[in-house]
């Protein structure tokens, strides 16, 4: 089982969302946050005087997926989210040990 962690940029969240669903991808967690990578932030104006934007809102979404999901979510989450501009995000992978559905105990990857 893996955890597909994606940041990007919130305007793509609805699009990135449907592709997913298009996969077969049955449930996502989805958390607004702030950050920068190279994208660095920005200057804006604000009653006449200028401030840096350090952080810049973007979109984390979680999904626990099957090991054999894991390629379909990465590249729907590819396509959906593009911009070809500076910003567009990243994707993190990392493995799980185990999932616990709440509601029965039932455990492993029927509970995802």
């Amino acid at each position: 089982m893996k955890l597909v962690t994606a940041i990007i940029k919130p305007h793509k969240v609805d699009e990135t969302r449907q592709a997913l669903n298009d996969v077969g991808v049955s449930g996502m967690t989805v958390t607004e946050v702030k950050g920068f990578g190279r994208q660095k932030g920005h200057t804006e104006m604000y009653r006449g005087a200028e401030y840096v934007v350090d952080f810049l809102p973007k979109a984390k979404l979680e999904i626990a997926l099957d090991d054999d999901n894991v390629d379909a979510c990465i590249d729907a989450i590819r396509k959906a989210a593009n911009t070809g501009k500076v910003g567009d995000g990243k994707i993190f992978i990392t493995s799980l040990e185990d999932v616990v559905r709440v509601r029965d105990g039932e455990r492993g990857p029927s509970a995802l």
